[in-house]
């Protein structure tokens, strides 16, 4: 079994052991972001594109989803801004999955790029909301999203929380993935 290389190109940001609210959630975030990258890292289209059976999950699918993930629940929701493309014109109803399923015909390049652009406009959004939220002296963890879910609208706390969640159950996912590919742990 291989471990991960000494240095990847992909950085991941020192976890704080005490910090505000607000750096602690962003940096949990942050650092599964980058560990999802670090699980493609260097991967062929291929490999990106196998399932580890009898999932039908792959890596290409995982990176596709996590950027549709973030157009959601930062722009859709906190901001109530249509969806951006390519998910503007997905029809959900033809393919739930479209997000995972449209990601084996891309190049790692296109989705990793995807991936980057996607949360890079989560992270101007969070900026944005934040200044927003210092300049009226409000609590910015608690600013409520513009379009409700199920049960209603839901604070950025909430949703930064849920980030931590989703990335870490898929990093675990990735991890199971990227051994069953080439043997590499501690990625």
């Amino acid at each position: 079994m291989s471990t991960a290389p000494e240095t990847s190109a992909v950085p991941r940001p020192d976890l704080p052991l005490a910090a505000d609210e607000v750096t602690m959630l962003r940096a949990f975030v942050n650092y599964y972001r980058a560990t999802i990258l670090r699980q493609c890292e260097g991967l062929s289209v291929e490999q990106l594109r196998t399932p580890h059976p009898p999932s039908t999950m792959t890596l290409a699918g995982m990176l596709k989803h996590l950027a549709y993930v973030e157009d959601v629940w930062f722009s859709v929701r906190l901001l109530g801004n249509e969806p951006t493309p390519p998910w503007d014109t997905v029809d959900w109803s033809a393919d739930r999955d479209w997000d995972w399923n449209s990601a084996l015909a891309e190049t790692p390049e296109e989705l990793a790029a995807g991936f980057r652009d996607a949360v890079a406009a989560s992270e101007r959004i969070l900026d944005q909301v934040l200044a927003e939220s210092a300049a009226r002296q409000e609590p910015a963890l608690d600013r409520l999203t513009v379009r409700p879910g199920r049960r209603g609208r839901i604070s950025l706390r909430w949703i930064l929380v849920h980030m931590v969640e989703e990335y870490s159950r898929h990093a675990g996912h990735a991890d199971l993935l990227r051994e069953a590919l080439d043997g590499a742990t501690d990625l």
